[in-house]
């Protein structure tokens, strides 16, 4: 579990007003010096991220965030950096002075219900005030000899309000091959694949498969014909990198469903409908329309890279006009949506589920249509019905969109 990926983690997010004694605290669970700790305000200058194994719950990773009531002379970019954590947090642990509640975690709790995630109160300091809530988690931080009652408590918490979807995560392809069964993993070995390793997705369906108690067979695009000709029982899926799916098509025989690796993202990691309504708006671009690209991993960008040049190529290519084309990476997301036509989103391998959740929900607000990388090649390349089929649901959404 120490090296599961930190989008595969439930993201436990520190919120409270500066030097409430969060960085304190995550030092107290973690049982180490992992944020500086001062009595000056406005230590935590960003957001800290620190991954554990928490047993039951599994591998999460806590973010301690800078105080949102910061004044300092950075406080503005770090407040505004604490407040995009909104945006990714499955469970907020909401830090209090004792028994003092202000307009600050008044403000937390409500932007929390707005966005449908638990809060925890805890009462920091309680040693040194008169009387806490009851629902509150009451600690002293600073008390190391109290860790081992206070992370017990915080676990049955964090149970209590786990989001269900981390308990019971929606399926990436095991629910498409059956016990005993094959799935065939095309997987390019170009200039864009990591030196003697695989890239997450393609090493998550793998072990999707074997928990599903199926098989895998790797092959490259070249060999994926030879590879379906010398099996004796068909595969019950193929699944391709989407910049090979055309070719993953025309050698995929008709009773054989199929799909792309991003595309399973999209199910796992978002709402495979609504990306597949939005994969259809592309069919509405006019000349001189923008596009925003939402790239989550921030990587070197080589000469043909797929969110800079070959998706906003293929846009142009299918719909016959041009289009302007704005890319964001990493955690940055506009503020202004309104003036973009359409927004492509990449698979989110490297972002947890609410996060790519509430960027949907961002464009949805916005009046925006959303895809990803993986329907929106799919699109551009003719045979997105096809690479649909195994999903009848967003299949129908596209369809009728």
């Amino acid at each position: 579990m120490k090296t599961t990926p930190k989008s595969l983690r439930l993201h436990i997010a520190l919120f409270g007003r500066t030097n409430v004694g969060k960085s304190s605290f995550l030092n107290l669970i973690a049982g180490q010096d992992v944020s500086i700790v001062s009595e000056q305000a406005g230590t935590t200058t960003d957001v800290v991220e620190k991954p554990m194994e928490l047993l039951p719950i599994g591998p999460v990773v806590f973010l301690d965030t800078a105080g949102i009531d910061d004044t300092t002379a950075l406080g503005e970019k770090r407040v505004n950096r604490t407040e995009r954590v909104f945006d990714r947090a499955d469970v907020i642990l909401l830090l209090h002075d004792g028994n003092e509640v202000t307009e600050f975690e008044k403000s937390v709790r409500a932007k929390a219900e707005a966005k449908e995630i638990p809060v925890i109160g805890i009462a920091n300091k309680s040693d040194l005030s008169n009387a806490t809530d009851p629902s509150f988690l009451s600690c002293n931080a600073t008390d190391l000899a109290s860790r081992d009652t206070v992370l017990a408590a915080l676990k049955a918490e964090l149970l209590h309000v786990c989001p269900d979807e981390f308990i019971t995560p929606p399926p990436l392809m095991g629910d498409l091959v059956k016990p005993g069964g094959l799935a065939m993993l095309i997987v390019p070995i170009d200039l864009q694949a990591p030196k003697g390793r695989l890239i997450l997705p393609q090493v998550s369906t793998i072990r999707d498969a074997l928990d599903n108690d199926a098989a895998a067979l790797v092959c490259k695009e070249r060999e994926y014909a030879h590879m379906l000709s010398m099996l004796k029982q068909k595969p019950d899926i193929a699944i391709c990198d989407s910049q090979m799916v055309l070719k993953m098509v025309a050698d995929t025989p008709p009773e054989i469903p199929c799909t792309t690796f991003s595309i399973l993202f999209a199910r796992l990691k978002g709402d495979l409908r609504k990306f597949a309504v939005g994969a259809a708006a592309i069919d509405k671009l006019e000349p001189g329309d923008k596009v925003l690209i939402a790239e989550s991993c921030s990587h070197h960008a080589l000469e043909d890279d797929i969110g800079r040049v070959k998706i906003p190529r293929w846009l142009r290519q299918y719909v016959g006009v041009d289009v302007e084309i704005d890319v964001y990476s990493g955690r940055d997301f506009p503020e202004n949506l309104s003036e973009y036509k359409l927004a492509v989103q990449c698979g989110g391998c490297m972002q947890n589920r609410r996060e790519v959740l509430s960027r949907i929900e961002k464009c949805e607000a916005a009046g925006v249509p959303i895809t990803n990388y993986g329907l929106c090649i799919s699109q551009t390349q003719g045979v997105l019905k096809r690479v649909l089929s195994p999903f009848p649901a967003a299949l129908d959404a596209y369809e009728n969109a």
